[in-house]
């Protein structure tokens, strides 16, 4: 179906000529790559925001670790569970802080992996798009 629009604009002949040879016919597997390139960039975004949220929850975990530092050795610190709160020795609550960082990193490790994936997978589908459409699509993200 076109779509044919009057009296909006006057186009020269040379203009209308143009027009059939700069525009290219979208295949079916034009589109899959299309759309499977938008939801590699949608999955990108949401793994960059994960990253972000990781990073603070890190930052947030060495904070309170270089103010346990502080601290002294024979008092007992309130160490949250769930919603609840536990007293528990210091040298207990650093093991646990510790650990909690451990799993945060191999966390982001793990979503860095997939993003290099994600980006590598985008950069082909982009290079094979552009080499079939030119200028006519826009994949800049």
């Amino acid at each position: 179906m076109s779509i044919v629009i009057t009296d909006l604009c006057k186009l020269s002949r040379d203009d209308e000529t143009s027009i059939g040879q700069d525009e290219l016919e979208v295949r079916r597997e034009d589109q899959d790559k299309i759309n499977k390139f938008s939801r590699l960039h949608l999955r990108e975004m949401a793994l960059e925001e994960d990253l972000k949220v990781k990073a603070k929850d890190k930052e947030d975990l060495e904070e309170l670790s270089d103010e346990l530092e502080l601290a002294d050795e024979d008092e007992n610190i309130p160490y949250k569970v769930g919603d609840a709160f536990i007293s528990l020795p210091l040298p207990e609550v650093q093991e646990l802080l510790a650990a909690s960082r451990e799993r945060i990193e191999v966390s982001v490790s793990g979503l860095e992996e997939k993003l290099t994936g994600i980006r590598e997978e985008m950069e082909h589908l982009k290079a094979e798009l552009y080499a079939r459409f030119g200028k006519s699509i826009n994949l800049e993200t």
